[in-house]
């Protein structure tokens, strides 16, 4: 029979929580008005030690299409003639953005600006032009009016320019959609310069915040698809048997590989003169962190990503997986050899990493794009007269 207080002290160690040990920041890839309104985002915080909150396209388009939330809202805003579906997305949009900045507020102010954030992302439709991200990301920025608020812009060729100019006005954002390591480097140089250039003009660099979205199992998913097609045409036991060693694997490597430039990019003499003025890194955050594969451990891409100045937005079904069964270990610098070894493979192997990040990056911005028209179409019915 257990002591008594065994037990009791097992449940009151919450997984969740102790990823800030490591160093590590949970927040929650999810928004919906009803975590706001129930008072669940709190209970969040205070229990799980949740530190922000990302939203997308897709998350609000299945808040408002999956039930009766927006409906007053919405309700409210049909005899405005002068709003389209999407000014009437905005207006719910900035109303969740803002509730929630309100919420996190006392994180921001107890992290010293690290954490406490929520994003709002510009229209996917301009991921491929850089005026019209720049001027939405100022539109946004201005319209939410809260200092702990991210305008999600992101890492296109086109957008990276938009994002650099945007830290330069002193408008917080996270860079999302990254896939490539070289193009992870090109965004960290992008917030270095944008940093210089708004101390330049007298701007207060420790009050600036960015986060470099990095996602996750979408590249596993798409380099299994591969291996999956090469071991079934492949009659050669010994190319079967590097194809299933990088099974699985390619996507936490890829991850580690990226930490290691993050560490490289905010330790030279460059950075550090910003951050004698008070500036702080742009952390990378990993993003896309369910489990796709339903062979893999449902908390993966959570448990082998775990270490210090990073983030990992987790959506509600891997979060309550991890507080029930999670393990947290600084596993993203543990055994950076095996993770060469399986990049290198792949690369032998004849897998393209250029050619997976490329489709990927162009695939989310489509995605992405047609979730904002599915959403516009949910907002459109519900705002129509029953």
């Amino acid at each position: 029979m257990q002591p008594v207080g065994v037990l009791e002290t097992a449940k009151a160690t919450n997984p969740l929580k102790e990823l800030l040990k490591f160093g590590q920041s949970v927040w929650l890839d999810y928004i919906r008005r009803d975590l706001l309104t129930s008072g669940e985002l709190k209970r969040l915080i205070d229990e799980d030690g949740l530190r922000g909150m990302t939203s997308n396209p897709t998350i609000f388009e299945k808040a408002i299409a999956g039930g009766s939330l927006y409906d007053d809202l919405l309700s409210s805003l049909r005899s405005r003639t002068d709003l389209d579906a999407k000014g009437r997305y905005e207006i719910l949009a900035i109303r969740d953005i803002q509730d929630a900045a309100d919420v996190l507020r006392p994180v921001y102010d107890s992290s010293k600006r690290r954490d406490g954030y929520v994003s709002l992302e510009v229209s996917p439709h301009l991921a491929r032009d850089t005026k019209g991200t720049l001027d939405e990301a100022r539109r946004l920025w201005k319209a939410v009016g809260r200092e702990n608020v991210m305008i999600k812009i992101p890492g296109t060729t086109e957008g990276i320019p938009a994002f650099q100019q945007a830290i330069s006005e002193g408008i917080n954002v996270n860079v999302t959609l990254l896939f490539a390591q070289d193009v992870y480097v090109k965004v960290a140089e992008a917030y270095i310069a944008g940093l210089e250039k708004y101390a330049a003009g007298g701007g207060d660099v420790s009050r600036m915040a960015s986060v470099a979205s990095f996602f996750i199992s979408r590249i596993d998913s798409a380099v299994d698809a591969i291996i999956d097609t090469r071991l079934k045409a492949s009659k050669d036991a010994r190319e079967q048997e590097q194809l299933k060693s990088v099974q699985g694997k390619v996507a936490i490597a890829n991850g580690k590989q990226t930490y290691e430039k993050y560490q490289a990019m905010f330790s030279t003499s460059r950075w550090k003169a910003l951050a004698a003025k008070g500036a702080q890194t742009q952390r990378v955050l990993w993003a896309s962190t369910s489990t796709k594969n339903p062979a893999y451990r449902d908390v993966l891409y959570v448990e082998e990503l775990i270490g210090p100045d990073t983030v990992d937005t987790i959506p509600p079904a891997t979060l309550d997986a991890f507080r029930d069964h999670g393990k947290p270990r600084q596993s993203l610098t543990e055994d950076l050899p095996a993770a060469y070894k399986t990049m290198e493979t792949a690369a032998k192997l004849g897998i393209s990493m250029k050619d997976v990040t490329d489709k990927l990056t162009d695939d989310g911005v489509r995605l992405f794009s047609e979730a904002f028209d599915k959403l516009l179409a949910a907002v459109e019915k519900s705002s129509k007269s029953k």
